[in-house]
């Protein structure tokens, strides 16, 4: 029996300021430096430890790793970070006000565009500084692979690659395993793993910093799911 434990990062400066974030690399807030410890007091307490752990490259996510492996006193693991985990991109959206947004689309276009499955926002032009291809942590991945916008959908493309060849493997081995990344991107895996629907995933949530435990038998066939810390888990079943 493995154990897979998915994290999205702790409050961001930009989750604090309620602009969307996507590929931007914004670091923690106070109030998410502080959760990140709760979540490994939470899983260390719970009696869980790590074999191998995952993250994406922006440094919220990295960050919120450091700590929590810090608190389980496992910073030892092997801990590999790699883009296909990044949120999703939202685009021409990154940086900009979710308020003000909403005032020159309106509600219900964002609320499209943030829960759909299948939407995309606005991409951004090629000489835009937010375009991936200009960042140097993305140098040696094809241009081709680099979104310029994205739906969950895409998102989902991008990820499930890493998950069978690098997340996947490891849970075959009977290893337990955390993925610390982000809350679209975690959706994308939760919608994976538990066969959800396009139209039922839009109303699946994912809280920052609460440990969502999955365990798999030796055939990877999921045999329980929860979430540490009293929230309620976030799938399909609401269970």
């Amino acid at each position: 029996m493995s154990k897979l434990v998915l994290l999205r990062h702790g409050q961001s400066l930009f989750n604090l300021e309620g602009r969307f974030t996507g590929w931007l690399d914004i670091d923690l807030s106070e109030r998410g430096r502080a959760e990140a410890g709760e979540a490994g007091w939470l899983m260390k307490s719970s009696g869980l430890s790590f074999d191998i752990a995952f993250a994406s490259v922006l440094k919220r996510a990295i960050r919120t790793l450091w700590i929590v492996l810090d608190e389980m006193d496992q910073m030892w693991i092997p801990a590999l970070p790699c883009w296909r985990l990044n949120e999703r991109f939202y685009g021409d959206l990154q940086g900009k006000s979710k308020q003000e947004t909403e005032k020159r689309y309106g509600m219900a276009q964002v609320q499209i565009w943030r829960r759909s499955f299948l939407e995309r926002p606005p991409a951004v032009d090629e000489e835009d500084d937010r375009n991936p291809g200009l960042d140097a942590r993305y140098r040696d991945v094809l241009d081709s692979l680099l979104p310029r916008t994205e739906s969950l959908q895409d998102t989902q493309e991008r990820v499930l690659p890493f998950w069978r060849a690098l997340i996947a493997p490891e849970l075959e081995k009977g290893k337990n395993v955390l993925v610390v990344s982000h809350g679209n991107t975690i959706r994308a895996l939760v919608k994976h793993l538990e066969n959800i629907s396009d139209l039922e995933i839009e109303k699946v949530e994912i809280a920052t910093a609460r440990p969502l435990v999955y365990e798999l038998d030796d055939q990877m066939r999921l045999v329980g799911r929860h979430y540490l810390g009293g929230v309620q888990a976030c799938g399909k079943n609401g269970k």
